[in-house]
């Protein structure tokens, strides 16, 4: 069975989704960010894993679920903690972010018998998701991350390892408040879309 890992922050104001400030203060935008955290292990809590772990910056809240085990994130780059991650799994293993609340227990539901690796690539050129039959840290190293070609880079990092690549949907992160919109619209019963109805309605955005 497949590891499955939520790379996250701590959902705290001024530290997280800060391209959301403005139009939404520090506080708001942490909201949203809890929301979206609590949303996406929720789902992941509800999918078939050998293992769930919350890779965490910061601190663990009550709005983390029981079944995961937390394990911090090292020093550097984002390509080196996603590095990490996957250097403490053994077996199969399905990595996704906080970012992508309206994911799906179907999305994660992965058999890697016919495939070495799944890619989930994100609107913004990036990646929302990165299954590894054998989890590989140098596959990660040294790829440029938050660019536009971030995705890119890496599919073809897999595909240049020989690794037999099935692509999962493409899938808006929640960045900005235009993204916050969209992935509301796209998982209308979740958390998170009910609690940016909430802001708006209490600021009249």
């Amino acid at each position: 069975m497949t590891t499955l890992l939520v790379i996250a922050k701590e959902p705290r104001p001024g530290r997280v989704k800060t391209r959301l400030t403005p139009p939404f203060t520090p506080r708001e935008a942490a909201s949203l960010a809890e929301a979206a955290l609590v949303d996406t292990l929720r789902t992941v809590a509800a999918a078939p894993a050998r293992r769930r772990v919350l890779v965490l910056e910061g601190a663990p809240g009550p709005w983390l679920p029981p079944g995961f085990d937390v394990v911090p994130q090292c020093a550097g780059g984002l390509d080196e903690r996603l590095a990490a991650a996957f250097a403490g799994c053994e077996g199969p293993a399905l990595l996704i972010g906080m970012d992508t609340p309206q994911v799906t227990r179907e999305h994660l539901t992965v058999d890697f018998s016919a495939c070495d690796a799944y890619f989930g690539p994100a609107e913004d050129g990036g990646f929302w998701a990165l299954g590894l039959a054998v989890p590989d840290p140098e596959l990660l190293r040294g790829v440029p991350m938050s660019t536009p070609t971030t995705g890119a880079v890496q599919r073809a990092r897999l595909v240049a390892a020989g690794l037999r690549v099935r692509d999962l949907p493409r899938l808006r992160d929640v960045d900005t408040a235009r993204d916050a919109e969209s992935v509301a619209r796209a998982a209308p019963g979740s958390r998170f879309a009910a609690q940016l109805d909430r802001l708006r309605t209490a600021t009249g955005r």
